[in-house]
């Protein structure tokens, strides 16, 4: 399932703080169609003196918003790779993920999610930006292509 390089700059976490919204994906969670509007919400916080992403998954289920709470530990020092733990009641799950691409001048990554328990591996397509342009579209799609993951996503609406 195509390249699955870890992007090799350092990206601070105050340029992954914000709002990304999932335009593309191959994760049955936003592909069964009762979970819309995805996006990722990070955060900075500090646990045990070190700086963390809080990350909150916001989506809507049934017209009501819901959310996924946790924690994004970087496994190295670019913050390109992470595990994340789970908040609350899902504390005792966790995952690894890491952004494959990252195109910092217009807002858009390409982050790769490892297998869990509950999950399959897979692939986001994420940005900043709510709507993308049809240029944004075809870099993106360029991109996707390059790595051989085209053909694994689908568009989601946000």
């Amino acid at each position: 399932m195509g390249q699955t390089k870890t992007y090799q700059n350092k990206i601070s976490f105050e340029k992954l703080e914000g709002k990304w919204y999932i335009h593309q994906t191959n994760f049955p969670m936003w592909l069964k169609g009762d979970k819309k509007k995805p996006t990722l919400n990070y955060s900075i916080t500090t646990i045990k003196n070190k700086k963390v992403l809080f990350d909150e998954v916001i989506y809507i289920k049934n017209a009501k918003q819901k959310s996924i709470k946790g924690y994004d530990f970087a496994l190295n020092k670019n913050n390109t790779s992470f595990k994340w733990k789970g908040k609350g009641l899902l504390s005792m799950l966790s995952s690894k993920w890491k952004i494959i691409y990252y195109n910092k001048e217009e807002n858009w990554a390409i982050i790769k999610f490892e297998k869990t328990l509950f999950t399959p591996k897979g692939y986001d397509v994420i940005s900043k930006n709510k709507n993308l342009s049809r240029i944004l579209l075809e870099k993106i799609n360029s991109k996707t292509k390059e790595l051989e993951i085209y053909k694994l996503l689908t568009d989601i609406e946000q």
